[in-house]
């Protein structure tokens, strides 16, 4: 395990008397990327502050490479971090220029200021866009070019601030692409902001779900999303169907719950008379037809139910189904056509004991 470079303990941050970041504990790793990823307002942007020394906790203590930071350590400390934005902040002149800013500003000679430059725009797909204003740039390639500007400071710490909130689904994608395999091969240790869980999903090697100024969980990002730690990570991660249920009995790695009259197997062993959150992600239910229909054999569960929505959401239909409980399932357009699905129609719902994830609730 790669030793630890930043470290936050018991750091708060208040504005008008009103805590906006409450973090006990949070690490990064040398070579690590850290995706923090919530909801607007939860306090991103604070943390970054906080994390490029710009901002100055009200409470707790940070320390860099295992030494703590004191009053005199930020302004060393900021000259090895570099963040980019949401938006690119560019200045006039070629993209080649911008990119050499910092370098300039740190005295390196020209002839290294123009290798180091070359090599990033190279290694950023934009090599070719060296001489081109930076003012006539569209937005993705505005976006490497500010990414260019960062790497070549050859930062101990890398900050991104929801560097691609503004660009076209595409531009995104294989922006994120070139830059996880950059971040790969570079090992810069990063933190990224932002709002997507796809994008978290993506780039970050563990990821941190901040809510309300708290990190309610943090996770390799597979863990968050398929064991979510509370009903709020749940939610954002996407789970649409989550129950309240007791559970009335367990034995050979399974809990048996009661939700509203029904009763659902769940992987695990919970005692009996735990109350719980039964979370279910659509993409785990399996719909067919109710008249003897093909039902998965390693299907746990089973429950018939009325269509009450029907939904299409891009390549695949959104379906929910009363059962006495409402579940969401998400089916193919041809699972769509082949079931002859309706509003209305009464289908069987399947899906496997380990497809329910299980958070205990206080009683």
């Amino acid at each position: 395990m790669e030793p630890v470079l930043v470290e936050l303990a018991g750091i708060a941050v208040r504005y008008d008397g009103r805590t906006v970041l409450d973090i006990p504990h949070l690490s990064v790793a040398q070579q690590e990327v850290l995706a923090v990823v919530g909801p607007n307002g939860a306090g991103k942007s604070t943390l970054l502050q906080v994390l490029s020394f710009v901002r100055v906790p009200d409470a707790g203590r940070m320390l860099y490479a295992g030494m703590p930071v004191g009053p005199h350590d930020r302004l060393p400390l900021r000259r090895r971090t570099a963040t980019v934005f949401q938006g690119p902040l560019l200045c006039r002149g070629s993209v080649a220029r911008n990119v050499a800013l910092g370098l300039s500003f740190r005295g390196v000679p020209e002839p290294e200021r123009h290798r180091r430059v070359m090599r990033w725009l190279d290694r950023l797909g934009i090599g070719h866009l060296a001489r081109r204003p930076a003012r006539e740039l569209s937005g993705g390639e505005a976006q490497r070019v500010a990414l260019a500007r960062a790497f070549v400071l050859e930062p101990e710490l890398l900050l991104l601030d929801e560097p691609f909130a503004a660009l076209d689904p595409p531009t995104r994608d294989t922006l994120l692409m070139d830059l996880r395999a950059i971040l790969t091969q570079a090992g810069t240790t990063t933190v990224f902001v932002t709002h997507d869980r796809g994008e978290a999903l993506m780039l970050g090697d563990r990821m941190a779900v901040l809510m309300g100024g708290r990190v309610e969980q943090c996770d390799r990002p597979q863990q968050v999303f398929m064991a979510p730690a509370t009903e709020q990570v749940a939610t954002f991660m996407g789970v649409e169907t989550i129950l309240e249920g007791t559970v009335v009995g367990c034995g050979e790695g399974i809990s048996v719950l009661e939700v509203k009259g029904i009763r659902l197997a769940a992987a695990g062993e919970h005692p009996s008379g735990t109350r719980v959150l039964a979370c279910l992600r659509p993409e785990d239910v399996t719909l067919s037809r109710e008249e003897g229909g093909p039902v998965p054999s390693s299907a746990g569960n089973r429950v018939r139910g009325q269509v009450v929505q029907l939904l299409p959401s891009g390549l695949q239909y959104r379906v929910v189904v009363e059962c006495g409980v409402s579940l969401s399932a998400l089916v193919t357009r041809a699972s769509h056509q082949e079931l002859g699905l309706r509003v209305g129609m009464q289908v069987l719902a399947t899906f496997k004991a380990s497809a329910l994830h299980l958070i205990s609730r206080p009683r």
